[in-house]
């Protein structure tokens, strides 16, 4: 498992997937899956399908479209890690 992975598994519901670490956020009626990728230093964010929608699809998220709250989760997550909190910034 590479360094930033590894660290920031050990915040609250991350886990890693290869070269990803990925955490799940619920608020309201909103449900996304969050991914950080070590090797490009990313994070994408995804809409997850709610129980309701049973038939949907994870589609990814444009930045300005992320709640800030969660954002800023984000970013706090990375910084306990030791990751630059710049990358929760950084357009694909």
């Amino acid at each position: 498992m590479r360094d930033p992975i590894a660290a920031l598994v050990k915040q609250e519901g991350w886990r890693a997937e290869g070269a990803a670490a990925r955490v799940h956020y619920e608020g309201g009626n909103d449900r996304y899956a969050v991914e950080f990728y070590a090797e490009t230093a990313r994070v994408l964010y995804w809409a997850v399908p709610t129980d309701d929608d049973e038939g949907g699809t994870a589609a990814p998220v444009p930045r300005d479209g992320v709640p800030d709250p969660l954002r800023r989760r984000v970013r706090e997550d990375l910084d306990e890690a030791g990751i630059d909190t710049d990358v929760e910034r950084r357009e694909l």
